[in-house]
């Protein structure tokens, strides 16, 4: 299984951007967990959000009310809708799946997102 992030970019504060992320190769399992992750040179990878496959959705509380996680099962693509996005949410996004039966965890490359003030 791959994940392939894109999206990432520079955008203003108070900007919006979309992030994707494509699963190839395989096939994710249910239960699962597929959500963002994000980080900064120097700091651990913080939770941006995750959503159980059937069940909840956890947004860090940074980013509540600002980003939005969907999900398209038939392009198996998982999208990241970012909106008012301030200088802090600089960062290299990954999307991840966490396959609960075979407990693989699978990530993607990374794309980076720059919001200058």
């Amino acid at each position: 299984v791959q994940l392939q992030a894109s999206g990432g970019g520079l955008v203003q504060a108070g900007g919006s951007l979309r992030l994707s992320c494509v699963v190839s190769g395989g096939n994710i399992t249910d239960p699962n967990v597929m959500g963002w992750y994000r980080q900064t040179p120097g700091k651990q990878r913080e939770l941006v959000v995750r959503v159980v496959s059937g069940g909840s959705t956890t947004y860090g509380d940074s980013v509540k009310g600002r980003f939005t996680i969907s999900r398209d099962n038939a392009k198996r693509t998982m999208y990241l809708q970012m909106d008012n996005l301030k200088p802090d949410d600089t960062a290299v996004y990954y999307c991840a799946c966490h396959d609960l039966k075979t407990m693989k965890i699978y990530w993607g490359q990374g794309t980076l997102v720059t919001v200058s003030s």
